[in-house]
């Protein structure tokens, strides 16, 4: 069981990271097109990455304590 939240967890992060990539590009396209200044583009692709970061984190957090409870099980 254990290892199946683990692995859960591991695709849920996929998923964070694919959603990353899509903002990056999203970024890039903008920059592109002139509707972000470089400056902006660096500063969007700072909160993706912030937003990604706390979301992996989150999902770490999450894993770790349902392998407690279920261990307690």
């Amino acid at each position: 069981m254990a290892k199946l939240i683990k692995q859960m967890g591991e695709e849920a992060k996929v998923s964070v990271r694919q959603v990353r990539k899509e903002g990056m590009d999203a970024a890039k396209k903008m920059k592109a097109e002139n509707v972000l200044t470089e400056d902006r583009q660096k500063i969007f692709e700072e909160d993706v990455q912030k937003l990604t970061d706390k979301s992996v984190k989150e999902i770490d957090l999450h894993v770790v304590a349902k392998e407690k409870e279920i261990m307690k099980i």
